[in-house]
């Protein structure tokens, strides 16, 4: 059963205590900048995880101005969508609300949970470059703020400082998938820092895993190991440890006896949380 730890009190309390009951996720995320992003991102793991378990999720959204912008990038990043939240003091007979916030952002009543802030390099205010620039992010932020502000005599809009802005384009030009898996190397209490080898790390682990991926899926299919899949769901019922999560897989990944089919078959069920398109090069030329 997926417990989380309550921002409010520090325990563990069960994210769908009714069997079968819905939950509402709430998200809180008041901009579009790096931190209420790795925020809608925790909180899509939360639905997928409930769903995963069998427990049906009604997910809400509750932004600021940038509401577009925050949607555009998150699904980019893979994010499902969230429906605009309304009045919903009354509720609908939920049997668990959960509200998703970042750390020392909103703080509504009931079931909480914190998100740590993304930090760049530097007073950066962009991703920028891309992964296999050498570029140092803070760097590249800077030309980026300086050719893509508001016109003269325009005010413009800014976010909370509690983050960094992901900047023009899709995500920054950082390949989607690789940003989320940077995202999910630090639990989401931890702040995560995106600096260029940390991208780089991120994308040369999706790069050998999406290939190994695709040679497994030539061999005979085998089941995911019942260890194997109980460590799984051990880790994100955790409070959602995704580098728990990756942990396994990489165990996976190098365990000698373990036949590919199965290791096929065990990146292809955690996908199904982590959303990284890990079968995307399958049927492609070796």
């Amino acid at each position: 059963m997926l417990r989380i730890i309550d921002a409010r009190t520090g325990e563990p309390v069960d994210a769908a205590p009714a069997r079968r009951g819905l939950t509402r996720v709430e998200v809180h995320a008041p901009g579009s900048d790096l931190t209420d992003l790795r925020v809608l991102l925790v909180a899509d793991l939360l639905v997928r995880a409930l769903e995963l378990g069998g427990t049906p999720v009604w997910a809400l959204l509750t932004g600021g101005r940038r509401r577009a912008e925050l949607r555009a990038d998150a699904t980019a990043l893979g994010i499902r969508p969230f429906e605009d939240s309304p009045d919903v003091s009354a509720g609908l007979g939920e049997a668990q609300v959960v509200h998703v916030t970042a750390e020392g952002g909103a703080t509504p009543d009931g079931v909480r949970i914190a998100v740590a802030p993304v930090e760049t390099a530097g007073p950066a205010t962009s991703v920028g470059a891309s992964v296999g620039s050498d570029l140092p992010l803070s760097e590249s932020a800077t030309r980026e703020s300086v050719t893509s502000g508001p016109p003269a005599g325009e005010p413009a809009e800014s976010d909370p400082p509690s983050g960094q802005s992901v900047g023009p384009g899709p995500l920054g030009g950082v390949e989607p998938a690789v940003l989320r898996l940077a995202l999910f190397t630090r639990h989401h209490n931890a702040p995560v820092r995106l600096e260029a080898d940390v991208l780089r790390e991120a994308e040369a682990t999706l790069a050998r895993w999406r290939g190994a991926v695709a040679r497994w899926a030539r061999r005979a299919s085998r089941p995911v190991p019942d260890d194997v899949r109980g460590r799984l769901r051990a880790a994100w019922d955790d409070d959602l440890d995704m580098p728990r999560v990756l942990d396994v897989l990489r165990d996976v990944e190098n365990e000698p006896d373990l036949p590919d089919g199965a290791r096929f078959e065990t990146y292809a069920y955690a996908d199904r949380l982590l959303a990284l398109e890990l079968t995307r090069d399958l049927g492609a030329p070796s």
